[in-house]
């Protein structure tokens, strides 16, 4: 009898690919708009990949999503942060009453804005001395990510908040690619340079502590990662099997994608890197996914903010292609001999 993670190994099994119709649908209009061919770049990139992710063309922009999930962790014991974890619970008071750098964004980009408070009051276990999670609250915890587009959404942004949290995406890391563990850990929300030593140290511990059962990327996230990795590893595989383009935040964020792209490289497909952070060896991680971030703006804040602005360009870009004369409509010429 299969346990819980086989549920998650099913789903993967099913999702869809990239719709090639869509893709030529936006390369047939792009053709005739009143601009050279590929003058604007990654933007004509962003719209095809908008299309063949939602399986038509034009593709939408009419309800994007950012998504914030939140967690607290057990490690935070070690003094791996430069806050306490009554941030936890400050910060999303912060969110909902609008005073956040996600809210600014999200209203100045028209984007929708929902946070999902994983228990926040109840930390996982501190992965220097067990697993943060068991299987079952795990998988559960996946669950619960999924219904990040079960509202309905075109284009979902993926964020988190949670004090501890760049230390188990470095732990995470670390398991996932090897390598010392100095090499994936970074200064987080500031610390100094005793907090490094002890990120490190942590990060080093924990891995010796799960030494043996660190095979399986599901049992890696469990073991070293907490309810917001489980969450957004979640949201990001439901929105792949309905059809929903994907824009992931930072360090962390990317942390749960590098799980599902460890059990499956087709896994993050339907994703883009809202942008390069300037916490730990992000980066590197981008580069090891295959995800090239749109914007590089050394940002290092998490919450979302990199994708929100990064889906900021994203509508811009779709703007330019359904609303731009084609060469017929503006009386301009194109190109000499066509």
């Amino acid at each position: 009898m299969g346990g819980p993670f086989d549920d998650i190994r099913n789903l993967l099994r099913t999702m869809p690919e990239a719709d090639a119709e869509a893709a030529a649908g936006v390369a047939a209009r792009d053709a005739s708009l009143t601009k050279p061919a590929g003058a604007l770049g990654r933007l004509e990139d962003l719209v095809t990949w908008l299309a063949t992710w939602q399986g038509k063309a034009p593709p939408s922009f009419a309800r994007p999503l950012v998504c914030v999930f939140a967690g607290s962790h057990g490690v935070t014991r070690k003094g791996v942060s430069a806050f306490p974890d009554a941030v936890n619970r400050q910060m999303l008071d912060n969110f909902a009453a609008g005073g956040a750098a996600i809210n600014q964004l999200c209203a100045a980009y028209g984007l929708g804005f929902k946070v999902f408070d994983l228990a926040l009051d109840v930390p996982t276990g501190d992965i220097t001395e067990g697993p943060a999670l068991d299987e079952r609250a795990c998988v559960a915890t996946m669950a619960f990510g999924m219904e990040a587009v079960a509202a309905g959404t075109d284009c979902l942004g993926i964020g988190e908040m949670g004090i501890g949290n760049t230390t188990v995406a470095a732990s995470l890391y670390a398991a996932l690619f090897g390598g010392e563990a100095s090499h994936w850990v970074g200064r987080g929300t500031g610390v100094d340079g005793e907090g490094l030593a002890r990120k490190v140290a942590a990060v080093e511990a924990a891995l010796a502590c799960h030494r043996g059962h660190l095979d399986d990327p599901l049992e890696v996230m469990r073991r070293l990662g907490g309810r917001e990795i489980a969450a957004m590893a979640g949201a990001i595989l439901a929105a792949r099997l309905q059809k929903v383009p994907v824009v992931i935040d930072g360090y962390v964020s990317t942390a749960a994608a590098a799980v599902l792209h460890a059990l499956d490289a087709s896994a993050l497909d339907h994703c883009v890197a809202g942008h390069v952070s300037a916490e730990g060896a992000h980066a590197e991680v981008l580069e090891r996914l295959g995800l090239a971030p749109v914007l590089s703006l050394g940002m290092r804040l998490g919450e979302g903010s990199g994708a929100a602005v990064a889906m900021g360009v994203i509508k811009g870009a779709l703007a330019c292609h359904t609303g731009m004369a084609t060469f017929a409509q503006a009386g301009v010429s194109g190109r000499s001999g066509d």
